[in-house]
């Protein structure tokens, strides 16, 4: 399927895509992420069922820890001016989730509600969300067209219930922890969860905010293509 086609204000057509090699650092990033995510998704729908909790837990921990991990390379990203993202933006996102993978399944990993199905609800809003941003851009770069309509639908509508199902996840293992953390490294470290946890409430309504704009603007764009070819 087509592209979502931006029409100029001045009336002529818009220049061609520059599409980049699969191989380049960009592409080739996305790409690995998209399959490193595909395969915590993976996980999720094969062998929870089999294994339930907490043994689903203790069996991926780890790799969703250095999977996650990988996300900072988005922060140097942003940093060295590779991607257009904001870099305050970007950090904001990325240190939430390392507040969850580092700050609870490394430092408490015996926090009760990491061991109950809300560590399954938080690893599949984060997984079928990052398997479909990630292949979103690989295809923005790769694609002469763009990125296929469908992909590009669910990227800007699955936001609007895996966003929220993500940061009630990881608020309410983060919430469990504390007396955990508090026991093992003291009251500063339960103080810090505490103060990452109200991070959220400014930074939720901003990032989501930010997202119904861009779903505002794209869906209108895809209307409009599809309009286009009925004539």
């Amino acid at each position: 399927m087509g592209n979502i086609k931006m029409p100029l204000k001045s009336g002529k057509t818009a220049m061609p895509r520059k599409v980049s090699s699969p191989f380049r650092f960009l592409p080739l990033y996305n790409f690995l992420s998209a399959l490193s995510w595909g395969f915590i998704l993976y996980n999720v729908v094969s062998i929870f069922p089999k294994v339930g909790q907490p043994q689903f837990y203790s069996d991926t921990k780890q790799f969703v820890t250095y999977i996650q991990c990988g996300a900072v390379i988005e922060i140097l990203n942003s940093a060295l001016g590779i991607v257009r993202s904001p870099l305050l933006t970007t950090c904001a996102q990325v240190a939430s989730r390392l507040l969850v993978v580092l700050g609870i399944f490394q430092c408490v990993p015996d926090t009760e509600a990491a061991k109950t199905i809300l560590y399954v609800t938080l690893l599949t809003a984060w997984s079928i969300t990052e398997v479909v941003r990630y292949l979103f851009y690989f295809c923005t770069l790769c694609f002469k067209n763009g990125p296929p309509v469908p992909l590009t639908f669910l990227r800007y509508n699955l936001f609007l219930v895996l966003y929220p199902l993500g940061v009630a996840s990881e608020l309410l293992i983060i919430h469990s922890a504390l007396p955990l953390a508090e026991s093992t490294y003291g009251a500063p470290y339960k103080w810090a969860l505490i103060a990452g946890m109200l991070a959220y409430v400014p930074g939720f309504p901003v990032l989501f905010g930010h997202m119904l704009a861009q779903r505002k603007k794209v869906m209108k764009s895809l209307s409009n293509a599809g309009y286009d070819k009925t004539k």
